[in-house]
């Protein structure tokens, strides 16, 4: 056993690493921005939700590049582990790209579900257009991402990860507040840094993977000649579930962020204060469920199903653990963490209890995350898709809804309710996983 955590923790601490130091994005853009006002603060928020919407159209890439590049890899097939990639570069230029113009178009409108009067509304919609605009490059870093998980190699995209969030934050600070030669943007420098880091961190994977894997069949378009996109309609059909479940996802919270909007500019800055902690804290479990992924992907790729129902249980309960430690801080120091975020002792307070709540019911979160990653790697994608938007579109939000605007039962209540949802979801995706339907279906 000691053998099979080192391996989990071998793979997974770099991908958790990368996964945290992404949703640094977000919450940098809230510290930095933060000073400027809560209607700044909220205008951020509103945006960031709407953007992690748009994201979540090309999120599928990683997971099914990784679940691809796996089953060759565990099935000694090197020389063509990396042809996924190229099929997901395929899809940033012609989707991602023409999506993004469209939905900077759109801004005005998608943001109106927010209601926060003029000023954040136009400052949300000067953030989103800017931040939506990196749309391609985050399919491309999804799928380098995929190749460098399933190849078992997470930390070469870490590395790259860190350059460009570091290059973000320094960026970012500079033209928020005008240091140097800088124009002081204020909410939109903050968008501007983040826009540019993903371009960075886009073109640094490019170059990383032209020296090594070259022989992996990287940057081979030869098929484009052939009019061969069999490959291409293969990952599409692999990401399209993954990528619904995860826009699902993704528009529940932005609609969750809308609900909140209707109890006033206060709860709307707590709130997304909140949620980029929260998300922050989950990201170690989904990075132990994209180790799963790996590792239940290559096991099957080498026909030893029992090893890969055994490193799902395996890399769950190290998830657990992890989570366990990680809420500490939330519950024994809540007003120092939203302190980092918020500047008014009345916000603070009103955030300490669902700050608390959210450390003690991430660790019902952990069966949830490992097991998702797990069957998008075997293939379960619509399985994952009908979970996660059951308990969120058939629980979560009618709930929140219900003891939010309608009861004004305040945040403390839509937090008990995330917690249930999340019970309810890690106790079904257990149940899927032990049925082992999943070890029949091909990639």
């Amino acid at each position: 056993m000691k053998q099979r955590v080192t391996t989990i923790l071998k793979l997974g601490t770099p991908i958790i690493i990368a996964m945290l130091s992404q949703s640094l994005l977000n919450l940098v853009d809230a510290a930095l921005v933060g000073p400027l006002g809560k209607e700044a603060l909220a205008a951020v928020g509103a945006a960031s939700y709407a953007n992690f919407v748009a994201l979540s159209l090309v999120a599928g890439l990683s997971a099914g590049v990784q679940a691809q590049v796996a089953r060759r890899f565990g099935a000694g097939n090197s020389r063509f582990c990396a042809t996924p990639v190229n099929h997901g570069i395929i899809i940033a230029l012609f989707f991602a790209l023409p999506v993004s113009f469209l939905l900077m178009l759109l801004a005005p409108w998608i943001l109106q579900i927010f209601n926060q009067g003029e000023l954040v509304h136009d400052t949300a919609v000067t953030y989103f257009r800017i931040r939506v605009m990196s749309l391609s490059a985050a399919a491309l870093c999804l799928s380098f991402r995929g190749y460098w998980n399933g190849t078992g190699r997470p930390s070469g995209f870490l590395r790259i990860l860190v350059v460009s969030h570091l290059f973000n934050a320094l960026v970012s600070f500079c033209l928020i507040y005008g240091i140097g030669p800088f124009p002081a943007m204020g909410v939109a420098g903050a968008a501007l840094g983040t826009f540019l880091a993903m371009y960075l961190a886009a073109l640094l994977n490019m170059f990383s993977l032209l020296g090594t894997a070259k022989d992996h069949g990287f940057m081979d378009f030869r098929f484009l000649l052939k009019r061969d996109f069999k490959q291409t309609f293969r990952l599409v059909r692999l990401a399209v579930p993954d990528s619904l479940q995860q826009m699902l996802f993704s528009f529940g919270f932005m609609m969750l962020f809308a609900i909140i909007a209707q109890m006033g500019t206060s709860e709307l800055a707590i709130a997304h204060v909140l949620m980029n902690i929260s998300l922050l804290l989950i990201l170690p479990g989904i990075g132990m469920g994209m180790a799963a992924n790996t590792l239940v992907s290559q096991s099957l790729g080498a026909g030893k199903p029992d090893k890969a129902w055994r490193w799902g249980w395996d890399i769950v309960m190290v998830a657990a653990s992890v989570l366990l430690v990680l809420s500490l801080p939330l519950l024994f120091a809540p007003e120092f963490l939203l302190g980092l975020f918020l500047h008014q002792e009345a916000l603070v307070e009103m955030g300490k209890i669902p700050l608390q709540l959210t450390g003690m019911s991430i660790f019902l979160d952990a069966a949830s995350l490992v097991f998702t990653q797990a069957l998008l790697g075997a293939g379960a994608n619509r399985t994952v898709l009908g979970i996660r938007a059951a308990g969120q579109w058939l629980v979560l939000l009618p709930l929140c809804w219900l003891v939010g605007p309608v009861l004004g039962l305040g945040l403390t209540a839509i937090w008990l309710v995330q917690a249930l949802q999340r019970l309810i979801s890690s106790l079904a995706f257990v149940m899927v996983w032990q049925t082992r339907k999943w070890e029949r279906i091909t990639v």
